[in-house]
């Protein structure tokens, strides 16, 4: 979403509706969204979302420290599960920060406030990827791999990738998992949640501009913005996105966007964003739902959309090129991962469960995994994704990136 984009599309957006009980206290709910990002009061800046800045920064040194043989388990681990003042992180700030990144890996409200059973072996799915990656990957980092053995493989481009003894890399499974253990359960099912948004005195306090301590904003809308914030909370101007800020989330929806097929996705979701945090700052709490069923939608739409076009990608190389068949089929086992913390607005649930996520997972890796899977059991998921969200593997599959 380049600037030139914002410009062109992103146009103030105004919403007219007539007063109703589930609008607090406005009186007069037309609410227009500024151009870009920006919301202050009294002449002060009420967006913040530091908190989630820092964590997408700890997750993109925690991936390169998957990537370096010589990171032991322990290192990895202190960075995963940062405490404070701990020295885990080239960057300073992050090691002085209170925040870490494994204790909001599946935390949402929605989904696992009540259901401490999932989110715990869903933690413990990267704690094992750290674990395994050291211990089995690392060791064999000069060796060739083959089926059943861990080590290096290399396309024909020159890229060396690194896999387990199944073709797995780690590093992918890991960071394509965070899209959805973090960012995606963050932003949809906790943060923009309405058990979240409207909780305890939220809503009155909202209304009467009740303010968090010492701070210019409400607590509903630092919620709103901590939902923005892991979205493009590492931007160099967060106000103005221009996406491929990091390796996460706003990358991908860059590439989701870039797709024909899709083009438009992400300034429908920056509009929504816009929207519905003028909706909250004036009350209009039905408008700000519309909002947040829109980026519900799209977002899930990402790792969907991305899945299939790795698994396309995994299928098309299988013979010509292995290792650029297995480092596709490693991304789009991260997406697949990720579809457990999508949210289908018409039932409040993911997509998929972790059952059925794990099912797919299993699949992928029986036998000999990537070096043994079949095209048939990879169009075979394809084609259950794609129906599941409502697009064709082609549209998926024919990006170009």
């Amino acid at each position: 979403m380049k600037k030139v984009i914002l410009s062109l599309f992103a146009i103030s957006a105004l919403f007219q509706s007539c007063s109703n009980d589930d609008d607090g206290g406005s009186s007069n709910n037309n609410v227009t969204a500024p151009d870009t990002y920006v919301f202050t009061r009294n002449g002060n800046s009420t967006v913040s979302f530091s908190g989630q800045t820092t964590r997408i920064q700890m997750a993109e040194e925690i991936v390169s420290a998957l990537k370096d043989p010589l990171s032991t388990e322990a290192q990895i681990d202190a960075m995963f599960n940062h405490a404070q003042g701990e020295d885990n992180f080239l960057e300073a700030g992050l090691n002085a920060s209170d925040k870490n990144v494994r204790s909001k890996v599946a935390a949402s409200t929605d989904y696992f406030s009540a259901n401490s059973t999932d989110a715990a072996a869903i933690k413990a799915d990267f704690d094992t990827w750290i674990e395994e990656q050291v211990n089995d990957v690392f060791p064999a980092w000069n060796l060739t791999a083959s089926a059943g053995v861990a080590g290096a493989i290399q396309q024909s481009s020159g890229t060396v990738r690194y896999v387990n003894a199944k073709g797995l890399e780690y590093n992918q499974a890991f960071a394509k998992g965070l899209i959805g253990g973090l960012m995606l359960d963050q932003i949809l099912n906790n943060y923009l949640s309405t058990a979240v948004l409207d909780a305890g005195t939220n809503v009155d306090d909202n209304d009467n501009e009740v303010l968090e301590s010492d701070k210019d904003y409400t607590t509903m809308e630092h919620k709103w913005d901590e939902a923005y914030g892991y979205l493009f909370g590492n931007e160099d101007n967060p106000a103005e996105p221009e996406l491929g800020a990091d390796q996460f989330l706003n990358e991908y929806l860059d590439r989701v966007a870039q797709d024909p097929d899709f083009s438009g996705i992400d300034v429908e979701v920056y509009n929504a964003f816009k929207l519905g945090r003028a909706a909250v700052t004036e009350g209009a709490y039905s408008l700000r739902d519309d909002q947040v069923d829109i980026i519900r939608e799209k977002l899930s739409i990402v790792p969907a959309v991305r899945a299939v076009y790795y698994l396309q990608a995994g299928k098309n190389n299988l013979d010509a090129d292995p290792a650029a068949a297995f480092h596709a089929l490693s991304e789009a086992y991260g997406f697949i991962y990720s579809l457990q913390f999508t949210r289908d607005i018409e039932t409040n649930e993911p997509y998929y469960s972790k059952t059925d996520v794990d099912v797919m997972l299993d699949i992928l890796m029986a036998g000999e995994g990537f070096w043994s899977v079949s095209e048939t059991v990879l169009d075979d998921m394809s084609e259950e994704i794609s129906a599941k969200f409502g697009f064709s593997i082609e549209a998926a599959a024919d990006a170009s990136n």
